[in-house]
């Protein structure tokens, strides 16, 4: 597999291009996102309320997922960062509502800080897109 194999999807938030990274990236059928905070536009949202957060940070990853064709269904892995371990239940809650019927295997980490002071969560998100008949042809 080229670089040229690669797929990158930029969401315009202020870190990517100040930290040199993109959002999302297709390699082949995998699909990864990271960097999903509730950060919108520069201003973290939700500063006390994780839950809260969890769901933007969620809605970022979701619609990196959406510009490869895949969805919530199509994700098998997440890995969430939690700074303080009583929001964890919110959070878990979060996570179990949006994915329903279709829960991938997850990690959540309590870690001591993320990048802005006021976040209190970040998720990480792994998709495998279905296969197409022109990828078995």
């Amino acid at each position: 597999m080229t670089s040229d194999d690669r797929e990158r999807h930029f969401s315009g938030g202020v870190w990517e291009t100040a930290y040199g990274y993109c959002r999302a990236m297709r390699v082949g059928r995998t699909v990864l996102v990271a960097g999903c905070t509730s950060a919108q536009e520069g201003r973290v949202r939700f500063p006390a309320d994780p839950g809260s957060q969890l769901r933007v940070a969620l809605d970022t990853a979701l619609t990196a997922l959406e510009a490869f064709g895949a969805g919530a269904a199509d994700v098998v892995r997440t890995r969430m960062y939690v700074t303080h371990r009583r929001d964890c239940d919110a959070v878990g809650r979060v996570h179990a509502e949006v994915f329903g019927a279709s829960p991938p295997v997850a990690t959540m980490v309590i870690v001591s800080g993320l990048l802005h002071p006021d976040m209190r969560v970040e998720i990480e998100v792994e998709a495998i897109l279905p296969e197409t008949d022109e990828q078995d042809g």
